[in-house]
């Protein structure tokens, strides 16, 4: 299986279509993105769109975040989705070594994400990577 990763620049019916596909394999409490909302996640000057195709078919996405902090830009990945289909076959591990180089290549001091302890295959993926679990809590706060 080839997998192609490239830097989506611009808000199509099949990216939407993509999205309404990968979106809630990811979190099923994630909402449809049309194609304003997709432009407007495209037209943020910190995120990177990364998506991987096989066979021309998008099989997974992945938002590369780079933040300009003052203690050095930082940058995180987010939202890293491959297709059920396609899982096992080196689309996650493509997109984020793209991530990662992307990353280096704006001069960031450091990568972070997360994972939920239920993606035993995600996580293996990104130890193998090099990524550290850190000693850390993750604390959220939802407004309203």
């Amino acid at each position: 299986m080839s997998v192609e990763v490239v830097v989506v620049r611009a808000a199509d019916d099949e990216l939407v279509a993509a999205f309404a596909r990968l979106l809630p394999q990811l979190s099923s409490t994630a909402g449809a993105l049309d194609r304003d909302a997709v432009g407007q996640l495209l037209g943020c000057n910190a995120n990177t769109l990364l998506a991987a195709r096989v066979e021309g078919t998008v099989v997974g996405l992945l938002t590369l975040v780079l933040l300009p902090l003052p203690s050095g830009l930082r940058a995180r990945i987010e939202d890293v989705v491959v297709d059920e289909a396609a899982r096992g076959h080196g689309v996650g591990g493509a997109l984020t070594e793209e991530a990662l180089r992307l990353a280096a290549e704006a001069g960031a001091r450091t990568v972070d994400l997360t994972s939920r302890p239920s993606r035993p295959a995600a996580n293996r993926l990104y130890e193998r990577l090099g990524f550290e679990a850190r000693d850390s809590r993750v604390y959220r706060f939802v407004p309203g």
